[in-house]
């Protein structure tokens, strides 16, 4: 199979993850939430683990890999925020703008050149980004005042600098330090439930057993959502050993148009189809941006 069938495969798994995700936030906070998840996902990755070559598996790729692990919890926690607060169709369509954020971080920090296909997609993400925000034509700094305002939007703009970061972490294990994508699978999941779980701890006024385990339809809920976050995260990694994390993460972001599309509809979003046009023009800036 193709790398980009395969990073199609994660783009549908991740959007209607999303999609549940909100269902069960409904009733559960972020962390209890993410706590819950974690648990479920590492019982389903404990297979993984008899593929894992550890032969390949050394102190020091295994603390990179705890590293891009705390940056992953930290942006699935800004996320989950976010989208607990936020219309699906208004929270999921800005995690596309990371392609925007590393070519202007690349072109500040880095000293490095843009091409015009990079520029018509800068604008491209800018116009996506306006039309999804705004009121109507007349308010033109709504938008801004929107970020700068809310709260929920900055828990997204620090999961885009999350995200950018453990994708490139992703890569670096990937290619430089002999991690396989089952490896990576495995011992990911071992530690996102370790920190899921200390940061669950740490956020409980009083602790009680009984807020280890949610409610039976719950969990029947998260069991279905760890089996679609462990397919999209699995798929990721491999596209991403296949080609580059640049195509990848540019077919990844299709997410956000099926998730927009069939989460607006199913949540009662306001202005749909004002976001999905916004949808197509954040895609189409990060395919230009990351169009090799």
């Amino acid at each position: 199979m193709s790398w980009f069938l395969i990073a199609l495969l994660s783009s549908f798994l991740s959007a209607f993850a999303a999609i549940t995700q909100k269902k069960v936030l409904f009733k559960l906070n972020p962390v209890e939430f993410s706590f819950h998840l974690s648990i479920v996902n590492l019982v389903l990755a404990i297979p993984f683990f008899f593929f894992v070559n550890f032969e390949t598996i050394n102190s020091y790729n295994l603390f990179i890999l705890f590293i891009k692990s705390v940056i992953g919890v930290l942006a699935f926690l800004c996320v989950m925020t976010a989208l607990k607060n936020l219309q699906i169709s208004n929270a999921l369509p800005l995690l596309a703008l990371t392609p925007g954020l590393v070519a202007i971080f690349a072109y500040i920090i880095l000293g490095e050149t843009l091409k015009p296909l990079e520029i018509a997609g800068l604008i491209s993400l800018i116009a996506g980004t306006y039309i999804l925000e705004s009121k109507n034509l007349k308010e033109i700094l709504f938008p801004l005042t929107i970020f700068f305002k809310s709260r929920y939007h900055h828990y997204i703009l620090v999961a885009l600098l999350l995200f950018t970061a453990s994708s490139i972490l992703d890569k670096l294990l990937l290619v430089k330090l002999n991690f396989t994508p089952v490896s990576l699978t495995a011992f990911q999941h071992l530690y996102f439930a370790i920190l899921f779980l200390c940061i669950f701890l740490i956020s409980e006024k009083k602790f009680e057993i009984k807020r280890l385990l949610p409610n039976k339809q719950d969990y029947l809920w998260i069991a279905f959502i760890s089996v679609l976050t462990l397919g999209y995260r699995f798929s990721q990694v491999v596209a991403i050993s296949m080609s580059s994390v640049a195509l990848t993460l540019a077919v990844k972001r299709t997410s956000v148009l099926w998730a927009t599309v069939i989460g607006g509809k199913i949540f009662k979003d306001t202005n749909l189809i004002k976001k999905i046009i916004a949808v197509f023009f954040i895609l189409l800036g990060a395919i230009l941006i990351l169009r090799d």
